[in-house]
Parts: C-alpha cells; sequence; structure tokens
C-alpha cells in the first residue's frame, strides 16, 4: 500500500487587540506571541524527520498562514541546505483559506455585532451548519478536493499544509466519519499545531491520524 502524508500545520496568535473577527481580511499578522510559536513549530517540523522530508509547502494566502510558512520554510531550508537537498518555496492555494463568517470586521456583541442589530441573532441559530457563514459541507469539500488531489500528486512523499482550524478539523472530521461537521467544544486543533493525515494513493482513504502541538506553554 503506497501512502501520502499531508502535515497541517495552523497558524500562530494573531495580533488582535480589539477582538475582531478577522475571518478572510487582510492585515491581520503573527502577534509577537504567535511568531514565536510558529518559531518553535518549525523547529521542531525540522526536527522531525517524518515532516521534515516533506517535498512541497503549501499555504492559504492570508497574511498569518503566509507568515507561519515563512517560518516553516526558513527552518526546513537550513536542514535541507546542510544535506544537499532542493529548497522549499511557499504555494499559495486558495482551497486552505479561512472559512467565510458574516460577522467579520465586528465583535460579537458590540457595534454592529450586537445580537440585537440587524437580525444577527438569526445567523446563530443553527450551529451545526452554521448558520453565520460558510457551511462545513462546503469547507470538506474545498479542503478534501486539495487532499485528495495532493495524495495522488505526491504519492509516497509528506507535504505540508498551513491553514485554519475550522478547515483543518473539518476535513479531518470528514475523512474519519464521512460527515461534514464540526463541533468547536470537540475541536483538537491548537495554534501552531500539526495535524498528521496519512492516506492511501489511489483510494484516498485515511489510515493514520496523528497530532502535535509543539507549541503549548509558548507566551
Amino acid at each position: 500500500m503506497q501512502t501520502t502524508t499531508i502535515h497541517f500545520v495552523r497558524h500562530g496568535r494573531v495580533e488582535n487587540p480589539e477582538h475582531v473577527i478577522y475571518e478572510r481580511l487582510p492585515e491581520y499578522h503573527l502577534s509577537e506571541q504567535g511568531d514565536r510559536m510558529a518559531e518553535v513549530t518549525a523547529r521542531y517540523a525540522a526536527q522531525n524527520r517524518r515532516i521534515a522530508s516533506s517535498v512541497a509547502l503549501f499555504s492559504s494566502p492570508l497574511d498569518r498562514t503566509m507568515e507561519t510558512a515563512a517560518h516553516l520554510r526558513d527552518a526546513l531550508n537550513e536542514r535541507r541546505a546542510a544535506a544537499g537537498d532542493a529548497l522549499l518555496g511557499i504555494t499559495e492555494d486558495e482551497r486552505l483559506i479561512e472559512a467565510e463568517n458574516e460577522f467579520r470586521g465586528v465583535r460579537i456583541g458590540y457595534g454592529e455585532g450586537a445580537l440585537w442589530r440587524h437580525g444577527n441573532w438569526r445567523l446563530l441559530l443553527h450551529p451545526m451548519r452554521p448558520s453565520w457563514g460558510e457551511a462545513y459541507a462546503h469547507i470538506a469539500e474545498r479542503m478534501s478536493d486539495f487532499v485528495f488531489e495532493k495524495v495522488d500528486e505526491f504519492a509516497g512523499e509528506s507535504i505540508i499544509a498551513v491553514s485554519h482550524e475550522s478547515p483543518i478539523w473539518t476535513v479531518r472530521t470528514f475523512l474519519m466519519t464521512g460527515k461534514a461537521e464540526s463541533n468547536v467544544l470537540k475541536r483538537k486543533t491548537a495554534l501552531a499545531s500539526v495535524t498528521s493525515l496519512v492516506l492511501e494513493v489511489g483510494t484516498h482513504r485515511l489510515v493514520a491520524v496523528s497530532y502535535a502541538d509543539p507549541a503549548a506553554g509558548v507566551e
């Protein structure tokens, strides 16, 4: 059985003093803490043989993911250069982007985000859909499309994809259960964490899942 491993990395903490739901808004960068988290995870990746052997690096096009991916690229390329291997670049892929959210740009409960304004409360009626943004079924579709394409394109290899909490957890759940749903209370996708999915080439069957949180405790 030939397999491909995709190491999904979530971005580090974002600078957001106003606690705005930034979703896909530009100019939301890693905070100093988030930068340190990305550095720690990048060092972990460079020291982990399975991740360090990855042959491609993909990222959501948003600032926070691209900055996290840059830390991974630099740490991995330092090791690859020492070994005489080809260096990695970062390839943007829109399918890895954050889930859409109708509350983007506001603070929940304040101003335009107040639940009594503009019928905002209606957006919270169906959390399993979810009614406030991009359907989990659509997230699962675009993320699994990325996964299945790369499993066959990089047959027998490992790759890294930097994305966001909801897309990573949704595709993991979908591949494990066949259901496109995401319970926020059960998510196991910490900031700068690594979720590794191993799939069989051709059948796209999920054969193994592992999870690591190397940046836990970074302040």
